[in-house]
């Protein structure tokens, strides 16, 4: 969903780079004290109370503002904390995780998108980082439609059927890749100049969008990705792509500063054999989004109470002695 630099996530709001290189500045003089606490203790997985955390040293984790980036992220601090780690979350553009991971100022990310929307990240700073694992091997980009829009069932038939649209694709922040992907693959590849605009917005407008149509049962098409949650929540249909112009299907990988598996072998191997469904995922998200805004942490929670089975089965082992 990222090209270049310059890109930013997939369901975030353009932001000042300043902003952004502030607090990473400011993380890097934190976790810089907070590294060399841990070096002076030793760590290895060994909690103050000898549960099995991470004694006085912070696990951080590094996210970006992608719906099931921050559903993921919030049910690892969650389960990490009750097994003993002092955990912070920290949120920054792509870009600054994987080099704050580099630097050792970020411990994990449980988002990398590869082999393309994070290749450039990958390719710069791979050989210093460690891939844990993937935990979901569905993730792409699409354009979609509700499911009730039955006479347009692939990309190549937006062409005929524009004015049902008013020839739009309702899409998000202009700088996110899945924009890139449809303006300058999508529309040209299917010949759809001069009749389908993709109109940038942002995520939030694109959602709000998206009900709004449907709560009128009016034709929409929009720039939407899996995993996300309003696959849970409304009946949509993604359009036949065969030309591949939103690019290929893509997997989710855990990925960790250099050194970590070391440091923490059990949350290396409780990441490495991490895994979540479509099903558990977007309940998950969906969960958080209906929740409201600051409500994500009671949300994660009562979700959890609800989930405890799937919980136990990919936590437990943090909480073994």
């Amino acid at each position: 969903m990222e090209s270049g630099e310059n890109p930013e996530p997939v369901g975030v709001p353009a932001r000042r780079k300043g902003r952004r290189r502030g607090l990473l500045t400011g993380a890097v003089a934190i976790f810089g004290a907070i590294a060399m606490v841990a070096a002076g203790c030793g760590s290895s997985d060994q909690a103050p109370g000898g549960s099995g955390g991470g004694g006085d040293e912070t696990i951080t984790i590094g996210y970006i503002a992608w719906d099931e980036d921050i559903a993921l992220t919030n049910l690892f601090e969650q389960q990490l904390e009750a097994a003993g780690y002092d955990v912070k979350t920290t949120q920054l553009s792509a870009g600054a995780i994987f080099s704050g991971m580099a630097n050792g100022d970020v411990d994990m990310f449980l988002d990398t998108w590869l082999p393309t929307t994070h290749k450039e990240y990958w390719d710069k700073y791979g050989d210093q980082l460690e891939d844990l694992g993937v935990w979901y091997d569905k993730a792409s980009l699409e354009l979609t439609v509700p499911s009730y829009v039955t006479d347009v069932n692939s990309i190549a038939d937006l062409k005929d059927h524009a004015d049902e649209f008013g020839g739009v694709i309702t899409g998000i922040e202009p700088s996110a890749g899945i924009m890139n992907r449809a303006e300058n693959f999508a529309v040209p590849e299917y010949g759809l100049e001069g009749v389908m605009k993709v109109q940038q917005s942002s995520t939030p407008a694109m959602l709000a969008e998206l009900e709004k149509a449907i709560s009128n049962k009016k034709p929409i098409v929009v720039t939407l990705w899996h995993p996300h949650w309003a696959y849970s929540r409304y009946d949509l249909k993604d359009l036949q792509d065969p030309k591949k112009a939103m690019g290929e299907a893509e997997k989710l990988h855990i990925t960790a500063r250099g050194g970590f598996s070391e440091a923490h072998p059990k949350i290396a191997e409780m990441a490495s054999n991490f895994t979540m469904d479509d099903e558990h995922l977007q309940s998950l998200e969906d969960a958080i989004n209906s929740a409201g805004k600051g409500k994500t942490a009671d949300a994660v929670t009562q979700w959890t109470k609800d989930n405890q089975a799937f919980v136990d089965e990919k936590f437990g082992s943090l909480k073994q002695d």
